[in-house]
């Protein structure tokens, strides 16, 4: 296809650039006959700062799975907005990438968007194994939810939520150069007017593009500078998230160097959230460095093995149980479910009729035990027999 779209260029006589200049010019001339048809355009209603307030709260989140994340975040990444996730290699930015265009698909029931996911790859680095792996996890999370409340609304829409219809409703595109890119972001409202249930556009590498072959820096700064615009229009007309990741760069200074995300200054204007993942000897952490509503904080997070193979982001800080002495099995049981059904863990390896076996859950989670819920408090603390402890910050 690459071979066949270089050689329509060559045989019609245009340069690449001169396709994408032509291409853009379509684009405006076509959204200025809809806006003429349509009577008007949503950016120009009139509206009072309360209706702007109101839909501000109802705009849905995408949560991470990282309960730490999701609070400095004020609840997940926020739909309508643009967020931008910066870091070194291999410091999970596309592992949380595939984290969230999986968690976009949760079912409202269970506290999700039920959306779709659009995933545009500039440096090949989306696996297909690890966000299966991804999905198997979030389908057994569910599964263990809905197993512990028995509602009829959870059971229902388990049976359309498997990891067959998760991974189809991932939309994937390859990108090899900013033409490429650029024309797949300004074709892009098309698409998602023919796939209404997208709600996150993930462009993972944005600057990986941009960063090469580029004599003439004013032309990339105009053209990064309409690629934002384009997004945020996408952001705002389909309600979706759209996530960006971006890598760091080495800045000079008299005495100094340090290290800042690409693509200069003006750029970093054109998320509404940017998150910075950084290392802290051999810590992962994550700095909320921008945000119109949350202050600027630093959470550390790891990315852990599940048992199946499956990867995800947990929290550092855990509550740990432990179990000491002979248990009664039926009450154990109770324990080890209703806490599986929170959080997606491996099962406690351990001999029951020993002495002790721990189980960590994320900080903060309450355990639904039958006709009852029980909320871990913070500190230390013993509940239900002496046999059972509560161990750590909760």
């Amino acid at each position: 296809m690459r071979l066949i779209q270089q050689h329509a260029l060559h045989k019609i006589g245009i340069s690449k650039e001169e396709a994408l200049e032509a291409l853009q010019v379509v684009r405006q001339e076509c959204a200025g006959d809809a806006a003429k048809t349509a009577g008007g355009s949503d950016s120009t209603r009139k509206c009072t700062a309360l209706e702007l307030l109101e839909e501000e709260h109802a705009q849905g989140f995408i949560i991470t799975f990282c309960s730490a994340l999701d609070n400095i975040l004020g609840g997940g990444v926020q739909l309508t907005k643009i967020t931008e996730i910066c870091g070194a290699p291999g410091v999970g930015k596309t592992q949380l990438c595939m984290q969230l265009a999986v968690d976009v698909q949760i079912p409202e029931c269970f506290g999700g968007v039920a959306g779709e996911a659009v995933f545009i790859d500039t440096e090949g680095s989306f696996m297909v194994d690890r966000a299966a792996d991804i999905a198997t996890a979030c389908v057994q999370h569910c599964q263990l939810i809905a197993e512990a409340h028995q509602e009829e609304d959870h059971l229902k829409a388990l049976e359309t939520f498997s990891l067959e219809s998760i991974l189809s409703h991932i939309y994937y595109f390859r990108c090899r150069d900013y033409i490429e890119l650029l024309a797949q972001v300004y074709l892009l409202p098309d698409f998602l007017s023919e796939h209404s249930k997208v709600r996150l556009v993930v462009i993972d590498g944005i600057a990986f593009p941009f960063r090469h072959d580029f004599e003439d820096l004013s032309l990339r700064t105009r053209l990064l500078n309409g690629l934002a615009q384009q997004l945020i229009i996408i952001a705002n007309d389909h309600k979706s998230a759209v996530v960006l990741t971006n890598q760091m760069t080495t800045r000079f200074g008299q005495n100094q160097s340090m290290l800042v995300p690409a693509l200069g200054e003006s750029w970093g204007h054109a998320a509404t959230v940017r998150l910075i993942f950084h290392w802290d000897n051999t810590q992962r952490l994550a700095t909320l460095y921008k945000s119109p509503s949350q202050k600027e904080s630093t959470i550390p997070y790891n990315i852990t093995l599940l048992p199946e193979g499956s990867q995800e982001y947990q929290d550092v800080s855990r509550l740990t149980i432990k179990f000491t002495g002979i248990l009664c099995p039926f009450l154990l049981v109770v324990v080890l479910h209703s806490l599986s059904a929170l959080h997606v863990n491996s099962w406690p390896k351990c001999n029951y009729r020993g002495e002790s076996c721990t189980w960590s859950l994320p900080s903060g989670s309450q355990a639904a035990f039958p006709r009852q819920t029980v909320c871990f408090p913070s500190g230390w603390g013993n509940c239900i027999c002496s046999n059972l402890s509560f161990l750590g910050q909760g």
